[in-house]
């Protein structure tokens, strides 16, 4: 049994399908193929069932994932062990859409300076899926915004932020010298799409306050949510770190008067994997640059 076969393995599981798990791993489909027949022939029983476009795990390969990532975890973290100098290795970050382009490009900017033999490699993906990564070590640790069902994880809280409302700039809003949160209720809004938490932050603080956002328009980035504001397709609200780096006369921010939307910025990292020196000096790193966002406006 080979450590390509089990991380092979794992892919196919987690994809549900061959032909995706071999584009990942860059590889042909009848290499893929032929590795985890080969697998089976020596487990002596099949891991997968297949179906017609889809394969699902056997009692035997459900075992064998459990299995197949603790012995890739145990070997990563033997290899980042023995080579930890403090200087060089490699940093998975993984961050979540609405914080990655706005918060990470300085740090890293920073941090790589500070130390150049290091490697950063930043994946950008949504909460549960960045959760799961770093359960499972795909990433070493992850910057996403609370509340996260965080099992298994730690989690440090980082920061917490303002939500601006955000115009087009002929809205009659623009003029009011206060603007309350009863005066938003009858306008429509541009929101993320469910699989977004800033969404949830938004609607879960209306309905705090007895009203719920209609959404007329969703989208995917955070950036087509301020165009579309431009265009006058509908009012949101944007975190404080996008709203800085806005320069544009073509939208207005202004914040709502009384309790102001907000949401509280998190790192959250597998405390059961092994913690390079190195890693420690990027969360320490990243607290640091955390508490200069704080005072940022």
């Amino acid at each position: 049994m080979e450590v390509d076969q089990l991380r092979y393995f794992l892919r196919v599981a987690e994809r549900g399908n061959f032909t995706r798990a071999a584009e990942e791993l860059m590889i042909s489909q009848p290499a893929l193929s032929r590795s985890i027949q080969k697998l089976e022939e020596e487990l002596g029983q099949p891991v997968f069932e297949r179906k017609t476009r889809s394969v699902a795990l056997t009692e035997a390969g459900k075992l064998l994932q459990s299995r197949a990532q603790q012995v890739l975890t145990l070997l990563a973290d033997t290899k980042a062990e023995i080579s930890d100098d403090g200087q060089s290795g490699q940093i998975r970050v993984g961050a979540i859409p609405t914080i990655a382009p706005f918060f990470l490009p300085d740090l890293l900017r920073q941090f790589s300076a500070e130390f150049p033999k290091a490697s950063l490699i930043v994946q950008e993906d949504t909460t549960d899926h960045l959760l799961k990564r770093c359960t499972q070590g795909e990433i070493d640790l992850a910057i996403i915004a609370l509340p996260v069902p965080a099992k298994y994880l730690e989690v440090e809280e980082l920061f917490e932020e303002e939500l601006f409302l955000v115009l087009p700039p002929d809205h009659p809003l623009v003029e009011k010298p206060q603007i309350r949160l009863n005066d938003i209720k009858s306008y429509p809004f541009v929101l993320l799409d469910e699989a977004h938490c800033l969404s949830d932050n938004i609607v879960s603080f209306c309905r705090q306050r007895s009203f719920h956002p209609v959404a007329v328009e969703q989208t995917s980035q955070l950036a087509m949510v301020q165009e579309l504001v431009s265009l006058s397709h509908g009012i949101s609200m944007i975190p404080q770190m996008a709203r800085r780096l806005d320069k544009t006369d073509r939208r207005v921010y202004r914040s709502i008067s009384g309790n102001r939307p907000t949401r509280k910025i998190a790192v959250v990292w597998n405390p059961y994997r092994f913690q390079s020196r190195l890693l420690l000096e990027f969360r320490k790193r990243l607290h640091e640059y955390s508490q200069t966002q704080c005072s940022l406006k």
